[in-house]
């Protein structure tokens, strides 16, 4: 099996292009590709698959590292943009991608720069799903006998963003997996974390449905800012700091996409014999 190694601001996959061969992985292989000590390692595993729809580029296919296909990786659309250009699948500098939610529109930028159009955030309760009926600006759960209040949205995968004063010092990896867990989250969550610098500036941390930590995440960015916006603390451009670098996200009110910037790296190619 051919691959690529790839990272954005060091969320980093792995991308398998199905075009010239024919790889089919079950979830147990997909873990133990994804160990980064025995295999090769990475947080998603992306599948390039030709394109089952007339005016779409190419299929777009998610694996979390325990196995499980999700809907939606920022991320590693721009890393996908960038592999579909590098590798010569395409010279088009604007490619139209399905996904298992939808359609993506990615735009090849100058200086390895990837725009991406990760659609209309969904604030509707059963399409994020959670369970509730009526749509707030904030929830609340008890999580360990202490009240959270988080927004909710989905950007084709769902999100809650917890606002923090302080994201060094609050506990994303022992908070996350009891908020997953809750039966308010019938499909689990990707937990955000944001530290509102100002009304253009936030710090973000991400717990991810099936990765745990990763030092970014382009669609919980867009869902961070997309909530902040909603309660009315955050202005339509915000520079989104993760951990492992920073993204430019803006939400159009004359469309209502919403779009993330950002950078996009090879790191190396390789073969693994399965």
């Amino acid at each position: 099996m051919n691959f690529s190694k790839m990272h954005g601001l060091s969320n980093d996959f792995v991308i398998i292009e199905n075009i010239t061969q024919n790889v089919h992985l079950d979830s147990e292989k997909i873990q133990v590709l994804s160990n980064r000590y025995t295999g090769i390692g990475f947080d998603q595993l992306l599948f390039v698959e030709k394109s089952f729809q007339s005016g779409i580029d190419f299929n777009y296919r998610i694996f979390n590292a325990d196995g499980k296909e999700v809907e939606q990786c920022g991320n590693g659309a721009r890393c996908f943009a960038h592999f579909l250009y590098l590798k010569g699948f395409t010279k088009n500098k604007k490619i139209l991608v399905s996904t298992k939610k939808g359609i993506l529109v990615l735009s090849i930028l100058k200086n390895k720069l990837i725009k991406v159009n990760m659609g209309k955030p969904d604030f509707k309760p059963c399409n994020i799903p959670i369970l509730t009926k009526k749509f707030k600006k904030k929830y609340s759960l008890l999580i360990k006998e202490k009240k959270i209040y988080f927004g909710a949205v989905s950007m084709g995968n769902p999100h809650c963003v917890i606002s923090v004063k302080n994201i060094n010092t609050t506990l994303v990896n022992s908070l996350s997996p009891l908020i997953q867990k809750n039966k308010f989250f019938p499909n689990s969550v990707n937990v955000g974390f944001m530290e509102i610098i100002n009304s253009k500036k936030i710090k973000l941390r991400v717990y991810e449905r099936g990765s745990k930590e990763t030092k970014s995440c382009g669609s919980g960015a867009c869902a961070a800012v997309a909530i902040g916006i909603k309660q009315n603390l955050l202005l339509d451009r915000v520079t989104v700091e993760l951990i492992g670098g920073k993204l430019e996200i803006f939400w159009k009110k004359e469309d209502g996409y919403i779009y993330m910037v950002g950078p996009a790296e090879h790191v190396y190619d390789g073969v693994i014999h399965l």
